[in-house]
């Protein structure tokens, strides 16, 4: 049966009609239903059997006797590979390309100095008749080197887009893979959600070839999908290698020269033996020849004989006994081994029996000129037989000319392209990771415990004071607390409300669409009953430099923590401690930043105060269940926003203070400041700005310089005016001239603003206006992004942050987004009453 079966065999040697088994495992049908014939390429196998070629040896009951192997013209052992287990052995040969094995027999031929390298160059590797692909050369070396090896087989599978949703299309499986079984172990394995984003599983293969649906799901990426399937599934397998053969009767181990080597050696002696075989009939045929040439060149002298031979024997006798003439033969009985004899007047010949009995048998018709010119040709023709089979006997350059002829006709006649693709990609070194591009991404939360990453490029900037549009669809009791930009292979620290920390990559997270709702973070991670997250930190995405970082926690009340990022390497996935709260204490985490040694922390407090101290001044804390030192004193009611990293104080007081008057943003003249042009070029380069935002959509930018350094746990300093019209603040952090920001509401409106457009002005001032809201609505986050044409660029982890802290808490109300998007309207500065800065 599998000799039928065009799935098991790469060159299938019987022609089956009926059912043989299909790639599913069904059974083949009973043999009454079944009919067969031997294939074409099979008679290159048996060619030539009847000729001496191979030894015959009695079956296992003495009743029939058979070959002991096949005088086949190709390596059969190779193109079709074999397998089999035995006491203390087996074997498992993999089917390979007839033409590519072809051509390394010929390659062989022509230089038996040729190494399994040299071979290499032909033969690429196994060809499985179901396709595939093979990853990495070096199972297949070590295979082709050696006789054993591994290999990983993939199936190959292309995308196609299926009533609006992306599907992996399987078309190829690997050798010797249950298609059914295989389609069962993929349904296991999203029953299980060990392969997660699956829709649809279904089989489509036809008589036209195989064909497996997997449809996925809107959220799922296609290729993490299809890594899962290769890793938990048949879709990829492992074929242990063992080229193992009886050679002349011993089991040897045999690398792809070694099998070559063999089937040359095998080969010269079945043609060796039918060329012996094909000679002694061509010079028994030409015994005959000769006689009849005789007869006819003395054929009155031959009827004489017969008539006055009172009886045939004395016929016979006296035409045995008689000396011919052997001019006419004298050419041809060195050809057939008979040497003339000599006689009185030259060489003559005498008759055999068998040469007698031929011309007695010889009919009168025979005796005419065409027939003794028919006599004559065929003892020619005979000749020349002899001396082409002497010629391969005597020369191997002649046998192996014939063999080479022999294979070359059936890499001809046989030889198909190769099948299996054989990738250079090593099957060790891909991960999901690897599969994913790097991409941009905007990762949103809500309160209510939704998260969605969402491509950068789906967001376009407006102008200050737009409306903005809608960014997703929010419930009524639910709203957007947190956004900020990270790229695919980043990875992301979630922090809890019962201070514990989870890490995932951010192409992990479920993708969405702007307006799309996203995917509850219960269901990313094993959280507590009552755990909820509520902050999330982007890391650098080489892990070599976070050992040069120190991680600062902010909280509610004004505590902080320094760790360093070490800590937070390797975060199991069920999660660990971050930081502990004291029980019954209502203190949250707000923010989560990573620094270095020589930074500053800057605190801003709800209420438009702020402090700002060196990182420093926290030592760095062992452990990780302490709530850390006080980082700032609050007033009663007020409360921590957010956490920032700036650059670490270099300008003296009285440097900062004559910088502040001739800033370049300013455009002061510069002439007569204490000043030097040098110095200020230098505290250009190290000033950053911070933007502080409130919640009725006002904002402004301050130089860093406004912001004197003092020791940790004071009361601070002015950040923002929080007047009735700002409302309190929600978000501050410093920002450059290129970023763009990203604003939220309660209403679920976003809105993306350029950073240049926003006003520098002091520390005390109300701002400008950055996002019109509409009553009863608030901002309630804030986060800033690079602009469109600088996605490409790699964010570190304090560029992707989002510049609230726990912002849930100061959303008063929500209401269901419209899904409008409003026409920015521009308006300038002077529009903005309270605009004033009393430190001016």
């Amino acid at each position: 049966m599998r000799m039928a079966q065009d799935f098991s065999m790469r060159l299938p040697l019987i022609d089956g009609q009926g059912n043989f088994g299909s790639m599913d495992g069904d059974p083949a049908a009973a043999m009454r239903y079944t009919e067969a014939r031997m294939a074409k390429v099979s008679t290159t196998l048996l060619a030539d059997i009847e000729k001496d070629t191979v030894n015959f040896a009695d079956n296992y009951d003495g009743s029939e006797s058979e070959p002991v192997v096949l005088p086949a013209r190709f390596p059969n052992l190779l193109v079709n590979g074999a397998a089999g287990i035995a006491v203390g052995m087996a074997t498992n040969i993999p089917p390979h390309n007839l033409g590519e094995v072809i051509d390394a027999t010929l390659a062989l031929i022509d230089n038996p100095a040729a190494t399994n390298a040299d071979l290499q160059d032909y033969v690429k590797g196994p060809d499985f008749p179901t396709g595939g692909i093979i990853l990495g050369r070096s199972g297949v070396v070590s295979a082709l080197e050696t006789g054993r090896g591994s290999i990983v087989i993939r199936s190959r599978t292309h995308y196609e887009e299926i009533r609006g949703r992306e599907a992996i299309i399987i078309t190829e499986t690997p050798f010797q893979v249950n298609k059914s079984a295989m389609i069962e172990k993929i349904a296991e394995a999203v029953k299980t959600k060990r392969i997660e984003g699956i829709a649809d599983l279904r089989d489509e293969s036809d008589r036209d070839g195989v064909r497996v649906v997997i449809e996925l799901k809107r959220d799922a990426v296609g290729d993490v999908v299809l890594n899962q399937l290769y890793r938990f599934t048949p879709v990829q397998t492992h074929f242990g290698i063992n080229i193992l053969a009886l050679n002349h009767g011993r089991p040897e181990q045999l690398s792809l020269k070694d099998v070559l080597s063999s089937f040359i050696t095998f080969r010269e002696e079945v043609i060796t033996r039918r060329t012996k075989f094909e000679l002694g009939k061509a010079r028994d045929r030409a015994h005959l020849a000769v006689g009849l040439v005789v007869a006819v060149s003395n054929i009155d002298e031959v009827v004489s004989i017969i008539r006055g031979a009172p009886s045939p024997a004395v016929a016979r006798q006296t035409l045995l006994e008689r000396e011919w003439d052997a001019g006419d033969i004298l050419p041809y009985l060195d050809l057939i081994g008979e040497p003339p004899m000599p006689g009185s007047k030259g060489a003559v010949y005498r008759l055999t029996e068998i040469q007698v009995k031929a011309i007695l048998d010889l009919r009168l018709h025979r005796l005419t000129a065409l027939g003794r010119d028919e006599i004559g040709k065929e003892l020619e023709e005979l000749a020349e037989k002899i001396r082409g089979f002497l010629e391969i006997l005597r020369s191997r350059a002649r046998l192996y000319e014939v063999l080479r002829g022999e294979i070359l006709d059936v890499r001809e006649n046989f030889a198909t392209p190769r099948r299996t693709e054989i990738s250079m990609l090593e099957a060790s070194g891909v991960n999901e990771e690897d599969l994913i591009a790097r991409e941009d991404m905007v990762v949103t939360v809500t309160h209510g415990g939704y998260i969605k990453r969402v491509a950068l490029d789906s967001y376009r900037e407006q102008r200050r004071g737009g409306k903005g549009r809608s960014g997703m669809a929010t419930r009524e009791e639910d709203v957007l607390t947190t956004v900020f930009v990270a790229n695919t292979h980043q990875p992301v620290l979630f922090f809890s409300n019962y201070g514990q920390v989870y890490k995932l990559k951010v192409w992990r997270l479920p993708l969405g669409t702007p307006q799309s709702r996203g995917k509850a973070l219960v269901n990313l991670f094993p959280l507590a009953e009552g755990e909820v997250i509520t902050n999330l930190m982007a890391l650098p995405e080489d892990e070599d430099s976070w050992g040069e970082l120190n991680v600062m926690f902010a909280t509610r009340t004004g505590n902080v923590r320094r760790n360093l990022l070490s800590d937070f390497t390797n975060v199991p996935s069920n999660g660990k401690i971050a930081i502990r709260f004291d029980e019954g204490s209502d203190d949250r985490l707000v923010g989560v930043r990573v620094a270095h040694e020589d930074d500053d922390v800057l605190l801003a407090a709800q209420s438009g105060k702020c402090i700002r101290f060196p990182v420093r001044d926290v030592r760095v804390f062992k452990g990780r269940t302490a709530t850390g030192v006080r980082g700032m004193r609050l007033a009663a009611g007020d409360q921590v926003m957010a956490i920032s990293i700036l650059n670490g104080q270099d300008a003296t007081v009285e440097e900062r203070d004559a910088y502040l008057k001739v800033a370049p943003w300013k455009n002061a003249d510069v002439t007569g400041s204490s000043l030097s042009q040098e110095r200020i070029d230098q505290m250009v380069e190290r000033e950053q700005f911070i933007l502080t935002i409130t919640e009725n959509g006002y904002g402004k930018r301050t130089s860093s310089y406004e912001y004197r350094t003092t020791g940790r746990g004071g009361q601070g300093i002015v950040n923002i005016v929080t007047s009735e019209r700002n409302g309190a603040v929600v978000g501050s952090g410093p920002v450059s001239e290129s970023d763009q920001l990203m604003l939220l509401t309660n209403a679920g409106k976003i809105i993306r603003i350029g950073v240049q457009d926003i006003r520098i002005a002091g520390r005390n001032t109300q701002g400008v206006t950055l996002f019109r809201v509409d009553q009863e609505e608030q901002v309630v986050s804030v986060a800033k992004v690079p602009e469109p044409d600088e996605g490409e660029e790699e964010l570190d982890a304090e560029d992707t942050a989002a510049m609230d802290g726990d912002s849930a808490s100061s959303a008063s109300g929500s209401s269901e987004g419209e899904g409008e998007e409003a026409q920015a309207t521009p308006q300038s500065l002077e529009d903005d009453a309270g605009d004033t800065d009393p430190d001016a």
